[in-house]
């Protein structure tokens, strides 16, 4: 007997045909005797137009009642899949976040978990009834609803795992594991039995859309293995235990699986991600003297805003420089804005924006122990006359900015490139 935490995204509970789906396979599960906890998100779609009711209701929105209006989406997933568990003839109950109680910061709409109470949890669990909880929301301090921010399912259901000492964290998505780059874009892509703690964050972080940065962040810290499996599979399909989704687990398991003959290949390269949600800036004719950059990224650090590639041009004959660097494309505009409230003090000339770059990179730990891996890319791209207006690197990690209209082509260069292509 295991314990196993699921988790199911907006796209497979998108309605009660999926609904019912979900429930089957949860009840599959729970049929081998295994307890188990399931972690929901709203309908896909739900959380948007609870967002959108918000604002109509008032822009300045108090950001507690928010949490209270956008929490919703996830509490009606919950209560439904448990009626449907029920109907199929299985224990079940929904629990809140607030009734566990999932215990948060104080931080409305962007919380952060600090403690998940489980006695009564695994009382139930232990019972053999099926525990639905209502991903991304908790309590706060003082009694209220919070919510975790975007994502925030994830994030409860590698919590929820780490709180209840789970064998695993099995995640369901539209997707059927983690793939050598987008399917959708290299159709050689491959999917990969296994992936590290550490490969993954890099690959979440520079655009790979599986999971959620701060899930993995608490599954390495936690030590809890996740595996990425497809809800949308058919109704004879067997239980998660034998489907080949992709485990991401720490070193240690990674070599413990190699050992034990599970066909994992351990690969130079692990995948190609790219990110078009990027905006570069160039501030040109920026003072060349001590404390310049710091007045340019200083009031940026402040706002929050995180700066990624940082490009300093050489200098010109007057002294001055120009400076390049990348942003979310989603706070261009308060970057913009900021920047120029600072015109002054920094001393640049002109702000030029432009929102058509993508950000491409190539992550693996091979890079640890394998020179070449950055001049391969280099030279891959230089090849096709793809031209890199920035590079930035970590030590598993390269990369490059380039032309928006040349993404598709940067991904399928690269990943053949590295030996990643499937066969046939």
């Amino acid at each position: 007997m295991a314990r196993i935490v699921m988790k199911f995204g907006g796209t497979s509970m998108a309605g009660t045909e999926r609904i019912r789906r979900v429930a089957q396979i949860v009840k599959a599960q729970a049929d081998r005797g295994d307890e188990v906890a399931v972690v929901v998100s709203a309908m896909a779609g739900d959380t948007d137009r609870l967002v959108g009711f918000c604002r109509e209701a008032n822009a300045l929105y108090d950001p507690a009642e928010y949490d209270v209006v956008v929490s919703a989406g996830e509490q009606i997933t919950s209560g439904l899949l448990a009626m449907t568990l029920q109907a199929l003839g299985a224990k079940a109950r929904s629990w809140m976040g607030w009734q566990l109680p999932v215990q948060t910061g104080s931080a409305h709409s962007k919380a952060k978990i600090d403690e998940i109470e489980t006695g009564a949890l695994l009382s139930s669990m232990g019972e053999g009834t099926i525990a639905v909880i209502p991903g991304f929301q908790g309590r706060s301090p003082g009694g209220r609803i919070t919510t975790l921010g975007r994502g925030g399912s994830d994030t409860s259901a590698v919590a929820v795992a780490a709180a209840v000492d789970a064998d695993r964290c099995d995640i369901y998505t539209d997707v059927d594991g983690v793939y050598t780059t987008d399917p959708r874009i290299v159709a050689r892509a491959r999917k990969l039995k296994a992936v590290t703690y550490e490969e993954m964050l890099e690959l979440a972080s520079v655009g790979a859309k599986v999971l959620q940065t701060r899930s993995v962040g608490l599954a390495m810290k936690a030590g809890v293995p996740i595996q990425v499996l497809s809800s949308f599979t058919e109704e004879d399909a067997p239980v998660a235990d034998t489907i080949p989704g992709t485990m991401i687990v720490g070193d240690e398991r990674l070599a413990q699986m190699e050992k034990e003959g599970s066909s994992v290949e351990r690969q130079l390269i692990t995948g190609i991600a790219h990110d078009k949600n990027e905006a570069k800036i160039t501030l040109t004719r920026v003072p060349d003297k001590p404390g310049a950059v710091a007045h340019i990224f200083e009031p940026l650090s402040d706002a929050n805003i995180n700066v990624d590639m940082i490009i300093q041009n050489v200098a010109r004959d007057k002294g001055e420089t120009d400076v390049t660097f990348t942003v979310p494309a989603a706070d261009l505009a308060r970057a913009t804005d900021i920047l120029e409230n600072q015109r002054e003090k920094i001393g640049f000339n002109r702000v030029i924006p432009d929102t058509r770059v993508a950000k491409i990179s190539v992550v693996g730990v091979g890079m640890k122990s394998h020179a070449g891996v950055a001049s391969t890319m280099f030279s891959a791209l230089a090849d096709r006359k793809i031209n890199i207006v920035a590079i930035t690197t970590s030590e598993i990690k390269v990369s490059v900015l380039i032309d928006e209209d040349e993404t598709e082509l940067a991904v399928r260069v690269l990943h053949t490139a590295y030996g990643l292509d499937a066969e046939g």
